[in-house]
């Protein structure tokens, strides 16, 4: 005798047993008790033990430790974008409790207005900017690694672990730099780029020396085209701001 089977009320799908068996929705919610609670703690300290684990990895081994993520285990790292939405969340907070003044070390450029805006946002947000420099030097890494048979967006995910990581180095640096007084940024950019290198190298072929040349040449590559693109956008919106100026100056002499 045939039994009329239960379809699955997000899908529409068929359901077996417990889970539907095309989008794997349970049939039935649990209760919230206090399982359900323990369950949700047992799921954020693992989740805490995975962001612990990604931080050692790319600070001790970055480039071997992802490679592994990459080829063979994805179950012990945080996600790369979800551990950069989390590193950015923390730099945000951490920025608005330590707001470094950024106007004392701008120094005085002659330079129009627009461009004066554009500089002093890089510098108060230096952590961003690092992750745009990131997106642009994926292709740099393309085009100086592009015998080592990586496609585009396994780089991408790499570098958003390598980039994650330098957002929190900027918090370290933030709150060192508001504690201590001292102008600490050059000092973070050369870590950074240090880091970055060395990184990236590693990933590749760390028994080369070559690899680590490639790798800093791909980081400049990533400079100058955000340096480029900003660029771009200044002459942009300084020609847009004058258009405007004359526009308002014509109809008030008419």
């Amino acid at each position: 005798m045939n039994m009329e089977r239960e379809s699955c009320k997000y899908c529409g799908g068929t359901v077996s047993g417990d889970y539907c068996a095309s989008c794997g929705q349970p049939v039935k919610l649990n209760k919230i008790d206090k399982q359900y609670v323990f369950n949700e703690i047992t799921d954020v300290l693992n989740v805490n033990n995975r962001m612990i684990y990604t931080i050692k990895s790319l600070i001790t081994n970055p480039g071997n430790s992802v490679r592994h993520y990459i080829t063979e285990d994805r179950s012990r790292f945080v996600k790369p974008i979800s551990f950069v939405f989390i590193n950015a969340l923390i730099y945000t907070l951490v920025h608005s409790l330590f707001p470094l003044g950024i106007e004392e070390i701008i120094p005085h450029m002659d330079a129009s207005d627009v461009e004066q805006n554009v500089y002093k946002w890089t510098q108060e947000n230096s952590g961003y900017v690092t992750l745009l420099i990131g997106l642009f030097m994926a292709f740099g890494i393309k085009i100086f690694f592009r015998k080592a048979g990586y496609n585009l967006y396994e780089i991408f995910m790499y570098l958003c672990f390598v980039f994650g990581l330098t957002l929190l180095f900027d918090v370290v640096f933030s709150v060192l730099q508001k504690i201590t007084g001292l102008n600490l940024t050059q000092v973070f950019s050369i870590v950074e780029t240090l880091y970055i290198t060395w990184a990236v190298g590693q990933f590749f072929d760390g028994k080369k020396a070559v690899s680590y040349i490639k790798a800093f040449l791909s980081f400049l590559f990533g400079l100058l085209m955000l340096m480029l693109v900003s660029r771009i956008i200044s002459l942009i919106v300084f020609a847009v701001i004058n258009l405007i100026n004359e526009q308002l100056t014509i109809n008030n002499e008419q």
